[in-house]
């Protein structure tokens, strides 16, 4: 007969059996490994439960700080337009006659309407030469040029490489200084011209050409005061002349930046009455920065509701429900949208009162048409409640600047937090070791118990033969 011993009623580990089976090599074995094992696994399991599960729950808040730095971060690049007076400082211009200038305008631009009158547009000199009548190949003579545009000169140095109207032109526009003298040949039934052209508008730019080597070689190619024959100008330099407001003004170009402060014209042709070029405040621009910190601000809102949200459907708890963290950041955030600037207004003076109003789910929502009303009526109270020292961007800005500081709170809650991760991680691995020492603790005990079972099985085996072979008694029969 034999008897078979388990531990939680898995694999069979002692096993004792009748000698018949057993034979000589024992009759009493222990599966000493199995044994072992499932006794430090009732050990080690629930310890090893409780740090997983503190794992996976501090590595879930960590992500989720992770998270919420993220979303602050992304909201808090939005404020940038919106959070300081120079944000505000914006300006267009326009005009009624863009065929005569266009304008633009920047934050020194003063708001108004002006008469503007373009008689004259600035222009570059040109110069064409007497015809080569052999053609651009043919040539010239060698010698020393010297060209200048207003007030600069530079040398060209005619040799026999370049002895010919295209080489010329090709020497002059790769000559060292040159300050925008542009060379090229143009080939008609007469032979070829050098064109000279200016790159540079107004009357002081004029191009001049002399010889300087003292010989005579190019003389057919100078030009400048008193000197004309040798070239027909197909284009004079000239300033532009206009005026703002009935005051007149010149330019060498025709870009101009410092006739009206803060606005720069592109003239571009001449009027035969004054048009009108208005400067105001550029409020599309500043509707659509609101509109974007409306938008930036729903999608910070649906990230920290995640955070903190809890499904009673499910059961299920976002990572940072309840968490001070959470919500003293949501705290300092609803304070400031929902404060009540000091605009110097008492019509515009909250969000709500510009047409921003809240959600039942916390989101925001921006009627453009009061935004729009706010804007054209108090422009200054709407910066002012944007920002000023107290004005609702300002405020933001600085609160989630001290949030994501160093040493900040996030900061705290993060390393707490990665502090706690490596505990755990330090007590998972000392448990380990001690299952480690466990386990050679009870294989040295199980070891030694299953030889001394061993011993006695063999034993026993060999006084049961010992008996076996006695001769047996003969009884009296009872009369």
């Amino acid at each position: 007969m034999s008897t078979t011993t388990s531990v939680s009623g898995t694999t069979p580990i002692v096993s004792v059996a009748s000698s018949t089976s057993a034979g000589a090599a024992g009759g009493s074995v222990i599966d000493v490994s199995s044994l072992v094992s499932e006794l430090v696994a009732a050990t080690q399991d629930p310890q090893e439960n409780i740090i997983s599960n503190q794992t996976q729950a501090v590595t879930a808040q960590i992500s989720a700080v992770g998270t919420l730095q993220s979303a602050l971060s992304t909201f808090q690049s939005s404020l940038g337009a919106l959070d300081t007076p120079s944000a505000f400082g914006s300006e267009t211009a326009s005009t009624t006659d863009p065929t005569a200038f266009t304008a633009t305008a920047d934050s020194d631009a003063v708001l108004g309407n002006y008469a503007v009158s373009v008689s004259q547009l600035a222009q570059a000199q040109q110069l064409v030469s007497s015809a080569f009548s052999a053609g651009s190949s043919a040539p010239i003579g060698t010698g020393t040029l010297q060209l200048s545009l207003g007030g600069t000169s530079f040398t060209v140095t005619v040799d026999a490489s370049d002895d010919t109207v295209a080489g010329l032109a090709a020497a002059i526009n790769g000559a060292t200084g040159n300050p925008g003298i542009e060379a090229s040949v143009v080939t008609g039934t007469d032979g070829a011209h050098l064109v000279l052209t200016s790159s540079l508008t107004g009357a002081s730019n004029t191009i001049q050409v002399t010889e300087t080597d003292s010989g005579g070689a190019l003389s057919a190619l100078t030009y400048g005061s008193g000197n004309t024959a040798n070239y027909t100008q197909e284009s004079a330099p000239q300033d532009a002349e206009f005026s703002i407001a009935g005051v007149s003004y010149t330019s060498a170009s025709n870009t101009v930046s410092d006739a009206l402060s803060g606005v720069t014209l592109s003239l571009t042709g001449t009027t035969t009455s004054p048009a009108t070029l208005s400067v105001a405040t550029n409020t599309a621009s500043i509707e659509s920065n609101i509109d974007a910190f409306v938008s930036a601000y729903n999608t910070l809102q649906s990230s920290l509701s995640s955070l903190g949200s809890y499904d009673s459907t499910t059961g299920t708890a976002g990572p940072m429900m309840g968490s001070a963290l959470l919500l003293g950041i949501q705290s300092q955030i609803q304070s400031a949208l929902y404060s009540i600037v000091d605009t110097g207004s008492g019509t515009y003076n909250t969000l709500a009162s510009i047409g921003i109003t809240t959600n039942s789910d916390g989101t925001l929502s921006v009627n453009n048409t009061t935004l729009s009303t706010a804007l054209s009526s108090n422009y200054s109270a709407v910066s002012a409640l944007f920002s000023g020292s107290a004005g609702v961007a300002t405020s933001l800005n600085t609160q989630i600047t001290n949030a994501l500081a160093t040493g900040g709170p996030i900061a705290e809650t993060s390393q707490t937090l990665v502090q706690q991760e490596n505990s755990l991680t330090q007590q998972s691995n000392q448990l380990q070791q001690q299952m480690n020492a466990l386990s050679a603790s009870l294989t040295q005990q199980y070891s030694a118990l299953n030889t001394l079972l061993s011993s006695l099985q063999t034993t026993s085996a060999y006084l049961t033969q010992a008996f076996d072979s006695l001769p047996q008694v003969q009884g009296t029969p009872n009369a």
